[in-house]
């Protein structure tokens, strides 16, 4: 009874290895290289597959996925004699399970040797300049290489990159020094842009803003002008519109030349020689009061009858011509002796003193030129005294 559990015990396990052997379940993307009695038999893909128990067996299990190896970094001379390390990373897959067992012993030993003795004959033909600016270039040449010489290995190079290119030390202080360098021209370059922009600009603001004074200025002085020009000449047609006459102009006259000698900065006045004329006028209106013209007279100024504007004109007390014409030319006087003194300066003399208002001058004024006599119907009519 025990004898006969402990055989059946046996042939159970005999059969359960029996079937584990010959029953395979291959997963997807792998290959089973099967070897029959030491020799090469087929290549197991996805699958349930059966095998001859204790006649085949597996030899490899290959992966046919993508697989990414990343090799150390290898130093490499460049064509001006640097030595750079450079680290590379391999995109590759199987295509040919049975090539990539008995065609290579190891073949990512052989990608890897392959790999560094191509990207020192890139390499080598390149100077640091090149080869740090040309990574797309030594990439495709690697590639072109590596693929076509694991062709014959069941090996498919999908892409090869360069990971990291380290230059010597002393030569990445350089770099930076020549890149720190040429920063620096570049940023003053654009700072010596930026303040020549910022003149110009100021420069055309400037000018802007002159010219907009100008034009503002100008046109304020046009409308100043204007506005001068319109009091005048609405002063111009007020004045026509009230016909003065030669008498008023006359009376206007004497007012003035109080004034202009008034100032203390006055030291020479001139007497306009129309005052001549309008104290001729005078004199010869003082004169002719008891007369009145009339409209038929031939003058060009409107008649006005003295008995109208006799109420207006009592309390009006009318200053002696013969007096305000001595006392200006007395002023005339000094204001040109004080004139000539500070000209040219000589021993002072008193100034003598100013008679009184009411006093008699001590010179005669000229007596002014006997008017013309005025034609009427009953004759010529003698000039007013003077």
């Amino acid at each position: 009874m025990g004898a006969g559990f402990i055989v059946l015990l046996i042939l159970v396990a005999f059969a359960l290895i029996v079937l584990f052997r010959t029953v395979r379940i291959v997963p997807q993307q792998t290959a089973l290289i099967i070897e029959r009695l030491g020799r090469y038999a087929r290549t197991l893909e996805g699958g349930i597959h059966f095998l001859v128990p204790f006649v085949d067996k597996v030899r490899a299990n290959v992966d046919l996925r993508e697989q990414v190896v990343s090799f150390p970094p290898q130093p490499v001379i460049t064509s001006d004699n640097l030595v750079v390390n450079i680290d590379t990373v391999i995109y590759y897959s199987v295509i040919d399970a049975k090539s990539a067992v008995y065609e290579i012993a190891n073949f990512i030993q052989g990608i890897e040797q392959l790999t560094v003795t191509t990207l020192r004959n890139v390499i080598g033909s390149l100077d640091l300049e090149q080869t740090l600016t040309s990574r797309d270039q030594i990439n495709a040449q690697l590639r072109g290489v590596l693929d076509e010489a694991t062709g014959k290995w069941g090996i498919r190079v999908n892409r090869v990159e360069l990971k990291a290119i380290d230059p010597p030390h002393s030569v990445q202080e350089s770099m930076e020094k020549q890149m720190k360098a040429e920063r620096e021209r570049r940023a003053q370059i654009l700072y010596a842009e930026g303040t020549k922009q910022s003149a110009i600009l100021t420069a055309e603001g400037e000018k802007q803003s002159q010219i907009l004074r100008a034009e503002g200025s100008a046109q304020a002085r046009i409308l100043e002008a204007q506005g001068q020009a319109r009091a005048i000449q609405q002063v111009f047609d007020a004045i026509h519109r009230g016909k003065p006459t030669q008498k008023l102009l006359a009376y206007q006259y004497l007012q003035v030349l109080p004034q202009i000698a008034r100032g203390d900065s006055n030291k020479m006045w001139i007497i306009p020689s129309e005052l001549t004329d309008a104290l001729r006028g005078i004199g010869g209106a003082l004169g002719a009061t008891d007369k009145p013209h009339g409209p038929d007279d031939g003058g060009d100024e409107e008649w006005v009858d003295p008995g109208q504007l006799a109420d207006a004109f009592d309390e009006t007390v009318l200053e002696d011509p013969m007096q305000a014409l001595a006392e200006a030319r007395g002023l005339a006087g000094k204001a040109s002796q004080e004139a000539t003194e500070h000209a040219a300066p000589v021993r002072r003399v008193q100034p003598p003193v100013e008679p009184p208002a009411d006093a008699v001058p001590d010179f005669e004024p000229p007596a002014p030129p006997a008017a013309p006599p005025v034609e009427t119907e009953e004759g010529p009519k003698p000039p007013p005294p003077a």
